[in-house]
């Protein structure tokens, strides 16, 4: 009899202790995101959310140390983004010196090779000979006595960590910290998220407002230059007919007058062209290259060339800007370089990349454009950089320009790393 109660006694104490446990992680869970609420009315900008946040988790969990790392938009490298010290903040920029360097760089690498780490919350000693030998050292210098580092995580990948080093090893304060340092994670994480979101958003608005002017440019090179080089032609050439006899001093000045008008009509007409590339909607970037190779031909005498591999594929956004590229980069060549030829290749890469190349054998890019970047270089850039590409140029004087545009689509997998490498 007495073993059934002392039985019933100990279920009891189990489930009152699970009880308050769930209560006090429905606090924290419930604290968290009402203190992420109020941080996000104060501070609106991420790196003041991120700043206001980890300050109160350090104090309210009594710790000696919280910092934040963020992963680049490949996956291909950590970096240190934040953290406070026993109360003092520190920025990506102020701190300097060798030893700092040294213990970031190592951190960064650990986060890296540790795939565990990218999905679950980890738990170290602050000796933990899992960690790197500078980071244990440190430890050891501030008093680090436990480690608690979470993932930045969302359905779609990790976007960093967040870690938590404490003076004590007490196992109860070390679950308490971890279950306060994943809550908090939690609403960092949506924070950063919507931040890249409206970042983007912000972006996109400006393309557009970009896309706009450009628009209207071309809209008035339009309906005034290349519509009156239009009907100045049509007078010289009427003024050819309707006189069948001309003195040749005349006839001259007429003749020059005619492929001067031609001339700069075709000029005007390539000028809203680039500035208003004309993509057919739906159209793939296989037959908008051939579209735009064939119109180009018949404003200039260079030849041509154009190549078109297997293309992997590629959505409406990414297929835009790289048609964008691709007219800015042959009306360049056609316009600027006085080549000979020109070549376009197209082609996939390991069968999901995308590398386009615009070729030709003229004078090269002058240096003091290189330097400044001239409108239709920067507009190159801005295009690569919308779709996450990379845009290279490379010239010469007297030995032709390359344009290469290279493009991948973005991984949300978690990379494995041969742990060695690091």
């Amino acid at each position: 009899m007495q073993s059934q109660l002392d039985e019933l006694t100990q279920a009891l104490s189990a489930e009152s202790d699970q009880r308050r446990r769930a209560e006090c992680m429905s606090h924290i869970q419930s604290d968290s995101v009402q203190r992420a609420l109020d941080l996000l009315v104060r501070e609106p900008d991420v790196t003041g959310f991120f700043r206001g946040f980890i300050h109160n988790l350090v104090e309210e969990s009594e710790s000696q140390k919280c910092t934040v790392w963020l992963l680049n938009d490949d996956k291909s490298r950590c970096e240190f983004w934040m953290a406070n010290v026993k109360g003092e903040f520190f920025g990506r920029d102020a701190i300097h010196g060798e030893q700092f360097a040294r213990l970031r760089e190592t951190m960064e690498a650990h986060l890296l090779s540790d795939t565990e780490g990218w999905t679950n919350t980890l738990e170290y000693s602050g000796q933990d000979p899992r960690l790197p030998a500078p980071v244990r050292e440190h430890h050891a210098s501030i008093g680090v006595e436990s480690l608690v580092i979470v993932p930045l995580l969302l359905p779609t990948g990790t976007l960093g960590w967040m870690s938590l080093a404490a003076g004590s090893a007490d196992a109860c304060e070390t679950g308490w910290r971890r279950a306060l340092t994943e809550a908090v994670a939690r609403q960092a994480t949506m924070a950063l998220h919507y931040s890249r979101l409206s970042e983007q958003a912000r972006l996109e608005t400006r393309r557009q407002a970009v896309l706009e002017e450009r628009n209207r440019i071309a809209r008035d090179i339009h309906d005034t230059l290349t519509q009156g080089f239009a009907a100045i032609l049509m007078q010289l050439q009427a003024a050819q007919r309707s006189v069948p006899a001309l003195p040749p001093a005349v006839v001259t000045a007429l003749e020059t007058a005619v492929d001067l008008a031609r001339t700069h009509m075709i000029e005007a007409r390539r000028s809203v062209g680039a500035l208003r590339p004309h993509t057919p909607e739906g159209e793939h970037v296989a037959a908008a290259l051939q579209r735009l190779t064939d119109l180009t031909r018949r404003t200039t005498e260079v030849p041509i060339d154009l190549t078109i591999g297997e293309l992997p594929p590629l959505v409406g956004g990414v297929e835009r800007e790289i048609i964008g590229i691709a007219q800015e980069a042959l009306t360049n060549a056609v316009k600027h370089s006085r080549a000979r030829k020109i070549a376009i290749h197209a082609s996939a890469v390991r069968s999901l990349g995308f590398r386009l190349s615009v070729a030709d054998d003229g004078r090269g890019i002058a240096k003091e454009h290189r330097t400044n970047g001239g409108f239709g270089l920067t507009s190159m850039q801005e295009r690569a950089e919308r779709i996450g590409a990379s845009l290279t140029i490379v010239t010469a004087p007297r030995a032709g320009t390359e344009v290469v545009l290279a493009w991948e689509p973005p991984s949300f997998s978690i990379p494995v790393r041969d742990h060695a490498a690091h």
